[in-house]
C-alpha cells in the first residue's frame, strides 16, 4: 500500500489560503476518485475538494476552522501500490468544485444547484449514503426507509444530494439550503432561540461594521422617469431572447449607464489609502446579489465600460448562472471599483446602501412604479402616468463632496431619461 497527499488546491491567482469548514469523509472511509472530501472557504466562495485517487482516508491533517495555505497537504489517502502516481498534482492542477448556492439575482429567482454525491453498496446490497446526505436527511427528519423510496439519478440509481434536495423541496416547505450544508449550533433559552452566525454572516457583519467605521457615509436621492427605457425593454425582450438566447434584465442596462457615468466622474472610481487617492485604471462594477439565506455576494463585471450592452447582458447572465451553480471563482468577486444594487426587485423604493470597501460609492436602484407626473409642454402642463424610479447614492464624504455625489446620480438620471427608444442590440 502507498500513501497519497491531498493538497489544498489553487482557487485563483490572488487566493493564497482557505479555511476548512467541514469534513465530508471520516477516517477509515472508502474513497472513490472524485469523491468530495472536505468543504473549504475563502472570504467569499465556499468550495468542495474532490479526491484525485481511490483508496481509504487514512488521516485528516487539518481541523475545522484551520486556515491552510494553497499547496499544503490536508489529508492522507492510502492507495494500492499500482495506483500511485509519480507525483502529486501541483496545486494549480488540482480540481475544485464550488458549493451550490441558491440566490436571488435581480429579477431572476431561485434555481437549485446541482451537485452529485454517491453512495456505495455493501455486500448485502443495502444502500449506504454519503455523510452529507445522511446529515441533510437527519436534519429534515427523513427516515432511512423514506430515503430508500427516493429515486436516485446517480450511477446505478445512486441517491445524490441533488435528488434529496429536490425531494425535500417538493414535500417540505421553508427549506434553508445553507443550513443543510453548513449547520450551526442552536440552543434554546426559555421560548427564545439563540443561533450562532454562520461563517458568511460573520464575514458580512464585520465587513459592514468596518465600512461604517472607515467611510463617512452620505446619501443623496433622485427620481428618474424611466418610461422610455421601460417601454424599450418591453418591446424588445422577447425578440432579443429569441435572437440571442439571453434574457435581458435591467441589471446590465444599469451597469452600462453607471460605467458611462464613471468615465465622466473618475473620482467616484477610486479608493483611499489614508490620505492617498488611488485612481483605478479599470472600471469594475460589482452587482450586489442576495443569497437565499439572506446573505450577499458581489460578482464583479471587469472592464464594464469596454463591453457593449449585448456583452454586458451575456456577462451578467453568465455570472448569475454560475453563481446559482456555485461555480464562481474567487477572482470573480474581487477587485470591484464601484457597486450597484437593484433593491427594486424586493419592491423597495429607496435605501441607504453601505459602501463596499475599499470603494467610495454604491448606487441602489429602487422599484419601478407607475406614478402621476406633471409634464410641461408648450401648450401647458398635463398630468400623465409615467414609470418612475428612485436612485439612492451612498458615498464617502471624506473624498466625495455633496456636489460631486449629487451630480453623479443626476448624470445617470439624464442617461435614463434620454434612453434611445430605437436602440438596436
Amino acid at each position: 500500500m502507498a500513501k497519497f497527499e491531498l493538497l489544498m488546491p489553487k482557487m485563483g491567482e490572488s487566493v493564497d489560503e482557505a479555511t476548512i469548514i467541514n469534513w465530508l469523509k471520516n477516517v477509515g472511509d472508502k474513497i472513490i476518485e472524485d469523491d468530495l472530501i472536505v468543504e473549504i472557504a475563502t472570504d467569499k466562495v465556499d468550495s468542495e475538494v474532490p479526491s484525485e485517487v481511490s483508496g481509504i482516508l487514512l488521516e485528516k491533517l487539518c481541523e475545522i476552522n484551520d486556515v491552510v495555505q494553497v499547496g499544503d497537504p490536508i489529508a492522507i489517502i492510502e492507495i494500492k501500490g499500482d495506483d500511485i502516481k509519480e507525483e502529486s498534482k501541483k496545486p494549480e492542477e488540482s480540481k475544485i468544485i464550488q458549493n451550490p448556492v441558491a440566490i436571488l439575482q435581480t429579477e431572476d429567482l431561485i434555481e437549485k444547484a446541482n451537485k452529485n454525491i454517491d453512495f456505495d453498496k455493501s455486500s448485502n446490497d443495502k444502500k449506504i449514503y454519503s455523510p452529507l446526505v445522511k446529515s441533510i436527511s437527519e436534519k429534515e427528519g427523513i427516515s432511512e426507509s423514506e430515503l430508500e423510496k427516493i429515486i436516485g439519478s446517480g450511477k446505478e440509481g445512486r441517491l445524490t444530494k441533488n435528488d434529496l434536495l429536490g425531494y425535500i423541496s417538493k414535500n417540505k416547505s421553508n427549506v434553508n439550503i445553507s443550513k443543510e450544508i453548513s449547520p450551526t449550533k442552536t440552543f434554546s433559552v426559555e421560548s427564545d432561540e439563540i443561533k450562532e452566525m454562520s461563517r458568511m454572516e460573520k464575514l458580512i457583519s464585520d465587513h459592514m461594521v468596518n465600512s461604517k467605521e472607515k467611510s463617512v457615509h452620505v446619501q443623496s436621492f433622485i427620481e428618474a422617469d424611466i418610461t422610455n427605457l421601460w417601454e424599450w425593454r418591453e418591446n424588445n425582450k422577447l425578440e432579443f431572447q429569441e435572437k440571442e438566447g439571453e434574457k435581458i434584465t435591467f441589471t446590465p442596462i444599469f451597469i452600462m449607464l453607471v460605467a458611462k457615468a464613471l468615465r465622466e466622474f473618475p473620482l467616484l472610481n477610486i479608493s483611499l489609502d489614508n490620505y492617498n487617492i488611488i485612481k483605478k485604471k479599470n472600471i469594475n462594477i460589482g452587482m450586489a446579489t442576495a443569497l437565499n439565506d439572506g446573505n450577499l455576494i458581489v460578482p464583479v463585471i471587469k472592464n464594464a465600460d469596454q463591453l457593449s450592452l449585448l456583452g454586458l447582458v451575456k456577462k451578467v447572465n453568465d455570472l448569475a448562472n454560475r453563481a446559482r451553480a456555485g461555480q464562481l471563482e474567487p477572482d470573480e468577486v474581487k477587485d470591484g471599483t464601484y457597486t450597484i444594487s437593484n433593491i427594486g426587485v424586493f419592491e423597495t423604493l429607496m435605501g441607504t446602501p453601505i459602501i463596499n470597501q475599499p470603494q467610495v460609492g454604491i448606487l441602489a436602484f429602487g422599484a419601478i412604479i407607475k406614478k402621476p407626473s406633471v409634464i410641461e409642454t408648450d401648450k401647458g402642463d398635463f398630468i400623465v402616468i409615467r414609470n418612475k424610479i428612485i436612485l439612492s447614492h451612498s458615498f464617502d464624504h471624506k473624498i466625495v463632496n455633496g456636489a460631486r455625489g449629487g451630480l453623479f446620480i443626476k448624470r445617470i438620471k439624464d442617461l435614463i431619461e434620454n434612453w434611445e427608444t430605437d436602440l438596436r442590440i
